[in-house]
């Protein structure tokens, strides 16, 4: 019954399952190609670090996808605003939380242009988003003319993308050599985690919708929570959590609630899945086209703060091709190319199988030229895979 129910449950979500079990696939073939290096603390750190800004950009990206556009201006836009950000640092000496907000008003900014002749003129958003590609990639350009890369002494700022959270319990006598902040975060974490699904297990109940078997939930939970103490466990062992690593959950976290329990998050969905029925429900399309775009803006700014503050730096190459990588996480993740579908949690796996796949072959010396075709092919069949289910269904 138990093996049955568990079918039953793949065949019904091979959709949203997918991206899990090729993360843990990737996961044991490189840690077994690299002789257990891939899933030590230290590499496992350096890759949510990685992973921090595409996945901050991959959230914005979602919901741009969602409604049926795309945005190619991310990528240099996060580039520029970085530089910008360095700039008012060094030149300007602006404190850091002022350099952090102007970076990001800047970002909704070049959002709402970006966003303006789509929603009003309804010039395809590739068009839009290409001529922002090609003006960012020409002020990235002209604001490191004169000094080349742009080096940030700051050290505050620089921690955003280097340092790690203060270990508040590293008195207590106990578990010796781990980060133990990081590892009560972990626990309590997962025990917020387990309350939430009971609760959300009960509520559906309570309105009569479907759910999941009582032993499949079980299964499931114990497996959730075995990988994030697993998780909590090799970060603490470690330098314990990186302020990417917050930086990242906090914007996934105030986002998947945005999607999933508020009207807001309602419409974009609704404009994905019919734009012409969202208008004539009372959707104003227009707004939340705008609004999906000065997001997208806004969170271009902080994912070129995380990649400036990780390298100290500014340089005239930050953000070639960060846009197709968020784009690569989205698809990858579950966000369908059809719009309507998709989900921040999804787009946040996503970036993590798009950054472990790359983090796995740097590891294991492969050549770039062949990475590039791999992740292409892996992009390819992310896509081939949500037109193959949606016909399905």
């Amino acid at each position: 019954m138990l093996i049955d129910d568990l079918k039953n449950l793949v065949k019904k979500n091979i959709r949203n399952y997918s991206m899990y079990i090729a993360l843990v696939v990737i996961m044991i073939i490189f840690t077994i190609l690299s002789n257990g290096n891939f899933i030590s603390s230290r590499n496992i750190a350096n890759l949510i670090n990685q992973t921090g800004y595409i996945a901050v950009l991959a959230t914005g990206m979602t919901l741009v996808i969602i409604i049926r556009h795309i945005d190619l201006s991310v990528g240099f836009l996060s580039g520029f605003l970085g530089a910008v950000a360095a700039v008012l640092l060094t030149r300007f000496h602006f404190p850091v939380w002022l350099t952090i907000v102007s970076a990001m008003v800047l970002g909704g900014f070049a959002g709402f242009l970006t966003g303006l002749p789509v929603a009003s003129l309804g010039i395809p958003a590739f068009v839009s988003s290409l001529a922002g590609w090609l003006i960012y990639r020409g002020a990235l350009m002209l604001i490191t003319a004169s000094t080349g890369t742009i080096i940030i002494p700051n050290e505050t700022f620089n921690a955003i993308g280097t340092g790690y959270i203060p270990d508040l319990l590293s008195k207590i006598n106990i578990l010796p050599g781990l980060h133990k902040t990081t590892f009560v975060i972990g626990i309590i974490t997962t025990i917020i985690m387990i309350i939430s699904q009971i609760l959300g297990r009960k509520r559906r109940q309570r309105y009569n919708f479907e759910v999941l078997p009582v032993s499949v939930f079980i299964i499931q939970l114990f497996l959730l929570s075995a990988i994030m103490i697993y998780i909590t466990w090799i970060l603490s062992g470690y330098n314990g959590l990186s302020w990417t690593f917050v930086v990242m959950m906090a914007v996934v976290l105030i986002y998947d609630f945005i999607t999933r329990k508020t009207v807001l998050g309602r419409h974009i969905y609704a404009v994905g899945g019919n734009p012409e029925a969202a208008e004539l429900s009372g959707i104003n399309v227009k707004k939340i086209t705008l609004f999906v775009f000065i997001s997208m803006g806004v969170l271009s700014a902080l994912s070129g703060i995380l990649f400036t503050a990780r390298l100290k730096s500014a340089t005239p190459q930050a953000g070639t091709l960060f846009e197709l990588d968020a784009i690569a996480a989205c698809y990858i993740g579950g966000v369908s190319a059809a719009g309507g579908i998709g989900s921040i949690t999804g787009s946040l796996i996503g970036a993590l199988v798009y950054m472990s796949l790359m983090n796995g072959m740097n590891l294991l010396g492969t050549d770039i030229s062949l990475q590039y075709v791999i992740r292409g092919l892996v992009l390819v069949s992310a896509v081939i895979f949500d037109v193959a289910s949606r016909k399905r269904k």
